[in-house]
């Protein structure tokens, strides 16, 4: 019996059958549709065994299987490297077109390159949609054609541009999923796939937390958090439905969401700062080489409570309150004087959330080497960030259990002196 010619759907992070730009296009394609998803070893083979940020996708995948599988059809689900996944797909399915979502993140365009290449050679159509953001790396410029690097200007921009788009959802009946080709396969679990369950787990979403966002978002006792970066991140809500909610509700929620797009439009237009600084003049900070002390920072030992308050609940859940992360993120760097590239790593490793384009933006926004950062004399005080938002002391007793003990440790840093060393480092070794 002849193989019946079929499209694919490639899921990578856009983990929802709804709203979604590429799959709605391939169950319109008019050919039965395959979708896949590949645990791709290139990035598998550098995360722990029991990682939240795969237990998470394996569970939403599930989820999507299961409710595929009601109507009689399944997801391909596979690990190994993407050339090696993508040659047995053409081996096993007479494939005539390809769908997905682009990613803008270096490694992602090298690869989708790459499979685009390995498809069209073969004569197979490949369609590649926005989905990720509301505006692409050349929607927003300056008038001169040139990338905003200065956020303020590139959010007005973004704002007119919005304003003048006719924008709206990809709102499809579920009927269309009908339309899937008829593949009935088992999930593989997350064993199958090498992984074991975590300790992290990522939470629902709260849509309702954009409601007076500006009143809690700096107090990390308050636990008014929406909880939305790690689905944002993988794409089990649209950027449409929460631009959209934000519009109607929160207009501080609404920059937060632009300054995302922001980041992503810097990494696409400097991919350099994925290891380097983004203003060259940062190039001669000498920063100290002191392990001892990043450990201390990493395992929240610091004797400034609420750095080693954000570290721990890191360290334990995935999570770290974004106030809490421009304290701890700037106490890194300006008391300790440690490079940037230290604790962007280490944040990488430890979030649920990790997203690159967010993480490297915001932490050369700390260390003052990125696009319209904090200057280098900006250092902020956590004892006087204790005091504005954990004056109680709610928020550092929840994650530092030996807080009123004599076990807990002494400042490793006297602020003072560690503020005066940061300035004078960097005044007197900015390249001018």
């Amino acid at each position: 019996m002849p193989t019946p010619s079929i499209a694919i759907f490639w899921f990578r992070r856009d983990l929802r059958l709804t709203d979604n730009t590429g799959l709605y296009h391939a169950l319109k394609s008019g050919l039965p549709v395959l979708p896949i998803f590949i645990f791709d070893e290139a990035i598998l083979d550098e995360l722990p065994k029991d990682d939240g940020r795969v237990q998470f996708i394996h569970e939403t995948l599930t989820s999507i299987h299961v409710e595929l599988k009601a109507l009689g059809k399944t997801l391909f689900v596979s690990k190994g490297t993407v050339e090696t996944v993508w040659n047995h797909l053409l081996k096993e399915f007479d494939v005539k077109e390809v769908f997905f979502n682009k990613d803008y993140e270096p490694y992602a365009i090298q690869r989708d390159t790459q499979i685009r290449k390995l498809l069209e050679d073969r004569g197979i159509k490949v369609s590649s949609y926005k989905d990720d953001v509301i505006f692409e790396e050349n929607e927003v410029l300056k008038d001169n054609g040139t990338p905003y690097t200065v956020f303020t200007p590139f959010k007005k921009r973004w704002l007119r541009t919005f304003e003048s788009t006719s924008f709206q959802s990809i709102a499809y009946q579920k009927e269309l999923l009908q339309n899937c080709y008829n593949w009935l396969t088992e999930m593989p679990s997350l064993t199958t796939i090498g992984f074991v369950k975590s300790t992290h787990k990522v939470k629902p979403y709260v849509l309702k937390a954009m409601d007076a966002y500006e009143t809690h978002r700096d107090f990390p006792a308050v636990d008014k958090t929406s909880y939305l970066s790690p689905h944002l991140r993988f794409g089990t809500v649209s950027i449409r439905k929460l631009v959209a909610q934000a519009r109607k509700h929160n207009a501080t929620f609404l920059s937060e969401l632009i300054w995302r797009e922001f980041f992503k439009v810097i990494l696409f237009h400097f991919p350099k700062v994925v290891t380097q600084n983004f203003k060259a003049a940062y190039d001669g900070v000498p920063w100290r080489e002191a392990p001892e002390d990043f450990e201390k920072w990493c395992r929240g030992e610091t004797g400034y409570p609420m750095v080693d308050a954000g570290m721990r609940q890191l360290n334990e859940t995935g999570y770290m309150h974004n106030r809490v992360r421009m304290i701890t993120a700037g106490f890194l760097c300006k008391h300790l004087l440690l490079d940037w590239r230290q604790g962007e790593a280490y944040f990488a490793s430890k979030l649920l959330d990790y997203d690159l384009s967010s993480n490297n933006g915001n932490w050369q926004w700390a260390a003052g080497t990125g696009c319209d950062s904090a200057p280098y004399f900006r250092v902020f005080n956590p004892m006087t960030q204790q005091e504005k938002f954990d004056k109680q002391g709610i928020y550092i007793r929840t994650w530092i259990k030996d807080f009123d003990e004599l076990t807990y440790p002494k400042p490793m840093v006297e602020h003072k002196f560690a503020r005066e060393r940061a300035i004078t480092t960097y005044k007197e070794n900015i390249i001018r």
